[in-house]
């Protein structure tokens, strides 16, 4: 079942999720520059464009068992370049669009509507790469976090899944432009697209054994 966007005031991790359901393990997917292409604060179906493989990876680690979230900032929310009747409307074409397209169902997505701000000790728990929003995942779909994995196109995606507990995964597509590198900005692995990314992930999941 597809999640419903919320925004919610400031300091709460955001987005409405349907009846919990027992994955045990996920795949966060960050949205713009990684699941569909950058068209910065896009909200018309009509200019989704999937990455190079994208649904190629969905496919295989649906396929796999894992649970498909979608996690984004989404600031234009924030700045009113857009409403959350507009946004809600793009995210029903895009899981849509995955479901049709690759056979795959998006569990939920997650939004952050809130604007950077300038001060991080004053700004949001949800917006990457603070862990919000997959932490409110975890909850909703008990999720064991040490089993999933964040891929996103920068490093702020790496950081958040790695401060939620989860192994993270760049994909090195030329979208990270400052280079912040630091421990927990340091990701799993590089990867060039969704389908290696999946790959990857699929190469370390554990072999169960038969009982």
């Amino acid at each position: 079942m597809n999640a419903v966007s919320s925004v919610a005031t400031p300091g709460e991790a955001t987005g409405r999720s349907p009846a919990p359901a027992c994955w045990g393990r996920a795949v966060f997917v960050d949205k713009d520059g990684t699941l569909v292409e950058n068209v910065p604060y896009n909200v018309n179906p009509a200019l989704l464009r999937f990455t190079p493989s994208a649904l190629v990876g969905l496919r295989a680690l649906a396929d796999a068992g894992y649970a498909i979230i979608v996690v984004t900032n989404q600031p234009g929310l924030a700045t009113g370049r857009f409403t959350r009747r507009e946004f809600a409307a793009l995210e029903s074409a895009l899981c849509r669009r995955v479901r049709d397209e690759s056979g795959v169902e998006i569990t939920a997505l997650y939004c952050c509507p809130h604007a950077p701000s300038a001060n991080a000790r004053i700004g949001c728990l949800c917006r990457k790469p603070a862990p919000g929003l997959l932490r409110q995942a975890a909850r909703a779909h008990r999720l064991d976090l040490a089993q999933c994995w964040m891929v996103g196109d920068i490093l702020d995606d790496v950081e958040a899944g790695h401060r939620a507990g989860c192994r993270a995964i760049l994909l090195d597509v030329g979208n990270e432009t400052e280079w912040k590198l630091s421990p927990i900005r340091s990701p799993d692995a590089r990867c060039a697209d969704l389908a290696e990314a999946a790959r990857f992930i699929l190469s370390r999941q554990p072999i169960e054994v038969a009982s």
